[in-house]
């Protein structure tokens, strides 16, 4: 892209939505009248240096003026609590939800400790939130009024003022190649959910009955020694998932290289769940007993694990290609 659709780009993605293409080829024309027939690139750096930080030139459009934060630090304002905010409540919710399955003890049902921990995980994440709002708005309110020059500083760059060259600087990313930091915060969160499942399989997986306290688990699925046994793999395809979502929250987009790790990591968790899905003990002898009553086998189990397991991860597989091919 070249410096004027680079400006524009800078100027229009802090707007709102449905008012960027108007803007931008307002901001098209105007450039292009305040250029020389035969301009060269010094012309364009030169209008665009008059035109000022985009960050500022974008505030003058939109509706309603920032008052506590100003133009020129806001945006860095914005994208600080974008990346501070997911991190802090998935950290959060995954400190709540470690503690409630680390001290479940089998005396509370299971529809119990859910319903705490969503009441009580709603309530941290609103709380956290809240906490890092304040904190952070604190001290660009503090920045903003003493003077320190962070105001004269470009969302680019925090060493040097704002001058053309900048745009070279930043990246183009189109918004369908872009990873959101909510779906790296999803990511860790489920890698937390299904490790937790793991090693706590015999207290919460299997078949529940009404009882005195609500659903009781009667019926553990697992063989809890024989599933434990493969704690090293689960281990592995654990630590690789994580390294995927720090991968994907440092790049920020989809690449060819981030395509094929991610390929990777789905093929050797599909391995790892075919190896231990496989074994013919894996299943607790009441469990097989009860699928025996109701007509249906182990294998069948097993092959319904694995094909729900295939399509999702060919899926997921699938639409990082396509992505790193934008």
């Amino acid at each position: 892209m070249n410096l004027i659709e680079l400006y524009i780009q800078e100027v229009t993605r802090r707007l709102p939505e449905k008012s960027r293409k108007d803007i931008g080829l307002e901001l098209q024309s105007t450039i292009e009248d305040m250029l020389p027939e035969d301009f060269t690139e010094e012309d364009v750096k030169e209008v665009l240096k008059k035109l000022g930080n985009p960050a500022v030139l974008a505030s003058g459009y939109r509706d309603r003026p920032q008052y506590l934060i100003g133009p020129e630090i806001y945006d860095i304002y914005i994208s600080l609590l974008k990346m501070v905010l997911p991190i802090a409540i998935t950290i959060s919710v995954m400190a709540l939800v470690a503690e409630k399955v680390m001290g479940y003890s089998g005396n509370e049902s299971v529809m119990q400790v859910i319903l705490s921990v969503i009441g009580k995980g709603i309530w941290n994440a609103i709380s956290t939130g809240m906490q890092v709002f304040f904190w952070i708005t604190l001290v660009f309110a503090i920045l903003e009024r003493t003077g320190t020059g962070i105001a004269q500083y470009s969302m680019t760059t925090w060493q040097k003022e704002w001058k053309p060259e900048d745009l070279k600087d930043i990246p183009y990313v189109p918004k369908k190649k872009a990873i959101t930091r909510w779906e790296v915060s999803g990511s860790v969160i489920w890698t937390a959910i299904w490790g937790s499942l793991y090693y706590y399989a015999s207290n919460l997986v299997g078949v529940y009955r009404s009882g005195d306290n609500g659903l009781e688990l009667t019926t553990p699925v697992f063989n809890e020694h024989v599933l434990h046994s493969y704690w090293p793999l689960v281990v592995i395809a654990i630590l690789l998932e994580l390294l995927l979502a720090i991968s994907k929250f440092r790049i920020g987009k989809w690449t060819m290289r981030l395509a094929f790790f991610n390929l990777s990591t789905q093929f050797i968790a599909f391995v790892i769940l075919i190896i231990i899905f496989t074994n013919n003990q894996i299943f607790a002898t009441a469990f097989m007993d009860l699928l025996s009553i109701v007509s249906a086998g182990q294998k069948e189990l097993i092959g319904a694990v694995i094909i729900i397991f295939g399509i999702s991860a060919a899926i997921d597989v699938f639409s990082g290609f396509r992505k790193a091919r934008i």
